[in-house]
Parts: structure tokens; sequence; C-alpha cells
């Protein structure tokens, strides 16, 4: 049988990023921290971390990763009904694309995670990457545009983020004044958030374009606003997170259809109560 108290201390160390740190959240050393990560390779007869050049989990230590999250979380149901148990306060790891937590994420789960007493630890990733974090044990849930559910996992659908591409006036007047051609999209600075980012190829790709263009890399929702306010480049945006500039004509959009993402909750089969009253709660919001 494993010994949850060597789990806990990979997972300290993982989540603190190092073994001092871990220590001090679980109120040891770091040499007591070092001899349970040791006797958990022991046990298992290979490493659990990479160490160098930054901690990571190895596949097993992956594994083990999910397996511990899915524990803590039925531990809590346990201790719904018994309440003489002692149990620490949940925390949920999950993922999800900067967009989401920009927009609605937030005002979503914030009343649910204050009524059930949780704490979220975060994980940023783009919509159409978040899946392998589940699928590596990283996270206990995750949002993005994929359908396809991992094995030992559901997947509910629990709405959608409309995209559009915006500019400035100014910008559009400098480098769009003949229409969205291919010599425009050639040469007009774009912003992207990042190399998984595809939302900016789609577009042009239904414009009828598939050619390079320039590009501005920004991996910050917020920063990418910015970016765009500021004249640098066009980019894809959620229209819920830039109303108001529109609405005050600083942004204006270049297409007039937008492009619709879904996005696609994830979760592992057994992974509690807890975890089953927050996609019911995510189902019943009209996210889009």
């Amino acid at each position: 049988m494993l010994n949850y108290k060597l789990l806990e201390a990979l997972a300290a160390v993982i989540e603190c990023a190092g073994f001092e740190r871990a220590g001090e959240t679980l109120g040891l050393s770091q040499s007591a921290i070092s001899q349970r990560i040791k006797a958990l390779e022991i046990r298992l007869g290979q490493p659990v971390l990479v160490r160098t050049p930054i901690l990571t989990p190895t596949p097993a230590g992956q594994r083990l990763l999910n397996h511990y999250q899915q524990v803590r979380l039925l531990e809590r149901d346990l201790t719904s009904a018994l309440p003489t148990l002692e149990s620490e306060t949940p925390r949920l790891r999950i993922a999800l694309n900067a967009d989401s937590l920009a927009t609605w994420w937030a005002h979503a789960v914030g009343e649910f995670c204050a009524n059930e007493g949780i704490l979220l630890d975060l994980v940023l990733e783009d919509q159409a990457v978040g899946l392998k974090r589940l699928r590596e044990g990283d996270v206990a849930a995750c949002l993005c545009a994929s359908d396809q559910p991992i094995a030992g996992a559901r997947c509910v659908k629990v709405g959608h983020m409309a995209y559009s591409p915006y500019a400035t006036p100014a910008y559009i007047a400098r480098h769009f004044s003949d229409g969205l051609s291919d010599q425009a999209f050639r040469h007009a600075p774009a912003i992207v958030y990042g190399p998984d980012d595809r939302l900016q190829h789609r577009f042009l790709e239904r414009c009828g374009y598939q050619g390079p263009f320039p590009y501005h890399l920004c991996p910050s929702s917020e920063g990418f606003v910015q970016l765009t306010l500021s004249g640098m480049g066009y980019g894809m945006m959620p229209r819920r997170q830039v109303a108001q500039q529109v609405a005050a004509g600083r942004l204006v959009s270049l297409s007039p259809q937008p492009l619709s993402v879904p996005l696609y909750w994830h979760f592992w089969r057994h992974s509690g109560e807890l975890i089953t009253q927050l996609t019911q709660h995510l189902k019943q919001i009209e996210i889009n």
C-alpha cells in the first residue's frame, strides 16, 4: 500500500518548485522532504522526479500526483459524511486559458469556491493544449477546446467564447485602407498569444490567406489588449473582454463574423463529489 505522506511530499515539491519551500509548507526540514522522496523512489524502484534543469515529475511521478489529487478530493467527501475526521482545506489545481481567467471565470466560480471553502491553484494554458496537463496528472480538471475525453476522464461542454480581430481605427486606416487583402495580411503586424495560439491562423485562413505574416508574441490576456490599443497590431480577442473599448470607438473589428471557440470541461471520473458539484455549477452558467 502506498504511503500517502510520501505522496504528500512529492506533491509539495512540485507545487512549491523546490525541496526547501516544500519543507516549509509541510513543516518539515529540507532533509526530511528529500528522505521521503528517496523512500518513494526506493518503494517504486524508479525515480519520480527529474531534478535538472528544473524539477518536474517523471511519467511515474505524474501518475502518482494524479492519484494523490483524486484521493484528496475523495477524502473531502468522506470528511463531509464524518465531520469528526480532520481534513485540510481542499485545493483544486485546474488548467484554463488566460482569456477565460480575464473575463468570466472569477465571476462564475467565486461564490461557489467561497461557499465550499475551496482554494484554487490555476495553471494558465492555451485552449488547445490544456488537456495535456490533465493527461499528465498535473491538474484535477481543465478547460480546453477539445471535445475528446482522455481515458479515465469525462468531458462536458460548458459554453463557448466568441473572438473577433480587433485593431484601432488608426491602425486599420494605415494597414487595411483597401480592405482585407493578401498584401495587407502579408505586412500588417498581428498579435499572437503564444506559439500554440492558432486563432490568428484560423481567421486568416477564413479570409483565404495562408501565407506568412508578421506578429508580436504576448502571453498575457491583459497585455494583449494594451498592445492592440497602442496600435502595435491587430489580434483575436474575446468580444466580452473589449466591449467597452469597442463601444467607445477605441477598437474596431476587422470582420463582422466572429470565430466561436468551444469550451469543454474535462475531469477525472472518480474525483469525488466536489468536482461533480463544480461541474454541475459550470454547466448551469451561460458562457459566451
